[in-house]
């Protein structure tokens, strides 16, 4: 089936997000464990990415757990230490692509005012052809819902769209709209199957 426009996500597809690696630096192993089995920061964060204020979320979080109100207020205050680095070689994809004529569009949990300060951080961002973020759509991956809205504003049926996301979860939500779809564990994969698409040439995907 041909694919008429691609779909990235973005934590650890474009951008490693790995929080706990942040913490692990920052007070240790042991204690990340201890807070992160203490508090659901990831239910926390997934308000955010909902819609929710990115300051305020996380600061009520901090007051309701004040044993780690320091530690969670970094969330917010230290986010983008956490929301990095940008994986290189998926972005020169993301522009291979466009430098094709292709379509290529951005499916992602990402908070309103998080995503507006990612894009003051990273320049990529700004070149998609369409975003889809969560935050303004008031809905996250893997919600059918999610899926359904990115198919009423694409002009393109969703067994021509190709989305690449590292969750499975989300990747299976696509998979059961009938969208193509690529688990991403790596830009080599993800490279191997653009080519495999006939979207980009060998020497294309190396950049």
């Amino acid at each position: 089936m041909a694919v008429d426009a691609v779909i990235f996500d973005i934590g650890n597809v474009l951008i490693e997000w790995q929080p706990e690696r942040f913490y692990d630096a920052e007070i240790g192993e042991a204690r990340r464990r201890e807070m992160f089995a203490a508090i659901d920061l990831h239910a926390m964060n997934d308000r955010v990415d909902g819609g929710e204020s990115f300051r305020d979320v996380i600061y009520e979080a901090a007051d309701a757990h004040p044993e780690w109100g320091d530690e969670i207020r970094m969330w917010h205050d230290r986010w983008i230490e956490m929301a990095t680095p940008a994986i290189a070689e998926s972005v020169l994809l993301l522009r291979a692509l466009r430098s094709k004529g292709i379509p290529v569009w951005c499916l992602t949990n990402f908070g309103i005012d998080s995503f507006a300060f990612a894009r003051t951080q990273y320049d990529f961002l700004d070149e998609f052809d369409r975003h889809f973020v969560s935050g303004h759509m008031g809905v996250i991956k893997p919600d059918e819902r999610i899926f359904r809205m990115v198919e009423e504003e694409s002009p393109f049926p969703p067994e021509r769209l190709l989305f690449t996301d590292d969750r499975l979860d989300n990747i299976e939500a696509a998979r059961k709209r009938g969208w193509q779809v690529h688990h991403f564990d790596g830009f080599h994969g993800w490279a191997t199957r653009l080519v495999d698409e006939g979207l980009l040439s060998e020497a294309e995907a190396r950049g």
